[in-house]
């Protein structure tokens, strides 16, 4: 069988990587007294809403890469935008 070629992950993320925090309960963890459990999570607003979802060690190296290409496409965006307006606003004068 042949392996298929890779294509580059080009997907977008919105939101925040944070470190979740948590005491797991049990009475006789670590947690009830010392440092609670730590674990990467992204954080992120959905229908006006926060939402939090959990991610493993080995997703965090692409999620970091796809919040850097989100915010890439948004100043882009905003870029695109600003010189809109510039040309609007140039032939308004006119």
């Amino acid at each position: 069988m042949a392996s298929r070629s890779r294509r580059p992950d080009t997907s977008l993320l919105r939101g925040t990587l944070i470190t979740f925090r948590r005491r797991c309960g049990k009475p006789t963890c670590h947690c009830a007294t010392g440092t609670p459990h730590e674990s990467p999570a992204l954080t992120y607003t959905e229908g006006g809403r926060t939402k939090t979802l959990t991610l493993a060690e080995e997703d965090v190296a692409g999620v970091e890469a796809a919040l850097a290409r989100h915010q890439t496409a948004r100043d882009e965006l905003e870029r695109a935008t600003d010189a809109g307006i510039a040309a609007l606003r140039a032939r308004r004068r006119r």
